[in-house]
């Protein structure tokens, strides 16, 4: 990657010089805005998020360069519908009332913005009023997804998260009496957490009958306060009975596990997450953003400036881009498949040709050989993972990076 700045030369090159692809058709585009703040670092999380310790965080800053984010950003989208807004973090439901509103009104003023377009918020229970809740629904926020991770007390103090049981609850009745469609995030696998302990946190999270849930295997990242003082974690076999379980009981309950680790009521699935797995497009901006998005000749990718301040101060000179690429031919299938290959439906033959610019033959050993361990199934119109596969993902995926020459 290399250092960037907005450019009106750059955005021609992006249309125009000879690229390594050719697309005929562009994937759908989503927006993601990220908001760096929170109250309290999590031990287990490895997002870019930072603890302000001030009386106030910069809001009408934040927002200032976010809009100037988006505008420097424009001529990448000309004309490119928005059917999705994902607004993520950090926390971003510690912004007031007025600075959400401020954020989508500007979203709508620059961009075409699908009438129905799902426009979700993250929220943690911690930072939960009512009142504020209803005025971002409002403003025009039509799903909350809800940083819950677990109703047990032990466990919470465990996650180092600021919200109690209590606060828990409190939080799933709001987003179920303010919001029609909404997803509650829950891990197991949590430390010391016995089967007994994470069945009861998902019949707790059903008891709410939530459109959506997202449930995780808590995973030790690199650079965390976990990964540098390891917790006590269930051992594989426990993990997998409680894995086993969670399949089995949200079926019962009526949902259906449509990703690796979400599972949704009929015609209540992420259409955000979705785009990504699908390897639609995505502009994302705000601190250490991530965008992909395609041009005829050639897949772009980008990262904004991570650090807040630096973001801040990067906008305001018109350059909050800090690193970018073109995808290379070579690695188009790896990228294509880290995404598809986590929906338990797989994905249309035509898709990875549209969405790549390459032919089928050029992944054709590599699912050969997927296929020969009984990783996928596959005919010629669709491709998707076995359970096996879905249980072995990451191996089912490095079949598809290739070496460097």
């Amino acid at each position: 990657m290399k250092p960037v700045g907005q450019s009106g030369a750059g955005v021609i090159q992006a249309f125009t010089a000879p690229g390594s692809i050719h697309l005929t058709s562009l994937p759908p585009l989503a927006l993601y805005v990220h908001f760096p703040w929170c109250v309290r670092k999590c031990p287990y999380c490895d997002f870019n998020s930072h603890e302000w310790k001030g009386d106030a965080f910069p809001e009408n800053e934040y927002l200032d360069a976010l809009r100037t984010d988006l505008e420097l950003a424009l001529p990448l989208v000309w004309g490119r519908q928005v059917h999705t807004v994902f607004i993520g973090g950090g926390t971003p439901s510690l912004l007031s009332a007025a600075g959400l509103d401020r954020l989508l009104s500007d979203v709508r003023a620059l961009l075409p913005l699908d009438a129905d377009a799902e426009i979700t918020l993250e929220a943690n229970p911690g930072t939960f009023e009512a009142d504020k809740f209803a005025q971002f629904r409002a403003s025009g926020v039509n799903r909350l997804s809800v940083g819950i991770q677990s109703f047990n007390e032990a466990h919470l103090k465990a996650l180092g998260r600021i919200h109690d049981s209590a606060q828990a609850r409190h939080a799933v009745e709001v987003a179920a009496t303010t919001f029609e469609n909404f997803n509650l995030d829950l891990m197991f696998g949590l430390p010391q957490q016995t089967l007994a302990e994470c069945e009861a946190d998902i019949e707790t999270a059903l008891s709410f009958a939530p459109p959506h849930l997202s449930l995780y295997h808590l995973t030790l990242e690199p650079n965390t306060l976990f990964a540098k003082f390891p917790p006590a974690l269930p051992d594989d076999d426990a993990s997998a009975d409680m894995q086993d379980w969670i399949h089995a009981r949200t079926a019962a309950a009526g949902y259906g596990r449509y990703e690796v680790s979400a599972y949704a009521q009929p015609h209540r699935q992420s259409q955000h997450n979705l785009n990504y797995w699908r390897f639609g497009d995505y502009l994302g901006i705000g601190a250490g953003a991530h965008t992909k998005l395609s041009f005829p000749n050639r897949i772009l990718r980008q990262m904004r400036y991570k650090h807040p301040t630096t973001f801040i101060e990067q906008a305001k000179a018109g350059a909050p881009v800090h690193e970018e690429h073109e995808v290379g031919s070579r690695d188009l299938p790896f990228e294509f498949m880290l995404n598809a290959l986590r929906l338990v439906e797989g994905f249309p033959v035509h898709r990875f040709i549209e969405r790549t610019g390459l032919s089928m033959t050029s992944i054709e050993p590599a699912l050969q050989e997927a296929e020969q361990r009984g990783l996928i199934v596959r005919d010629h119109e669709k491709i998707a993972p076995t359970p096996l596969g879905q249980a072995f993902l990451n191996d089912l995926q490095a079949l598809f990076l290739k070496d460097p020459q």
